[in-house]
């Protein structure tokens, strides 16, 4: 897996050259580096004018759950407010069964979607594949 530590200006996913991603189904575009200098260190996406973290630990998380897995996953993709479906993605990141014991979004009020911006981020990594099919979409591990 390439470093999710690295902040090299020309590095793709850091502050200095971040990812133009699109959402799952292409409905939005969103920006999204790796900031390892923030406590903790976050996955950062903007969209307009708003501003979402994830842990950066999230990345490897979520890596290795669905190596695990081994099948595709429902993304699941729910606001921070709405109740995530059991068994997605959006679902993990929220659980105290996984690796930081609830939720991977670190700005209160907006932890949710996890689901609609981790894995794009996870697809650009070569970490993931994503197959956005007409009733909701899914993703394996690459």
């Amino acid at each position: 897996m390439e470093d999710p530590t690295a902040d090299m200006g020309g590095v793709p996913g850091t502050r200095g050259n971040p990812w133009m991603l699109k959402t799952p189904g292409g409905g939005s575009e969103f920006l999204a580096f790796r900031d390892p200098a923030l406590d903790p260190p976050a996955i950062v996406v903007r969209f307009g004018g708003t501003e979402l973290r994830y842990h950066l630990r999230c990345l490897n998380d979520l890596d290795e759950m669905l190596k695990a897995r081994g099948d595709w996953m429902p993304l699941g993709i729910a606001e921070e407010k709405q109740q995530a479906a059991a068994g997605t993605v959006e679902a993990w990141a929220r659980s105290p069964e996984n690796p930081v014991k609830g939720w991977y979004g670190l700005t209160k009020g907006l932890r949710g979607r996890f689901a609609m911006y981790i894995p794009p981020v996870m697809k650009a990594l070569d970490l993931a594949e994503i197959n956005e099919g007409p009733h909701g979409g899914r993703m394996r591990s690459a």
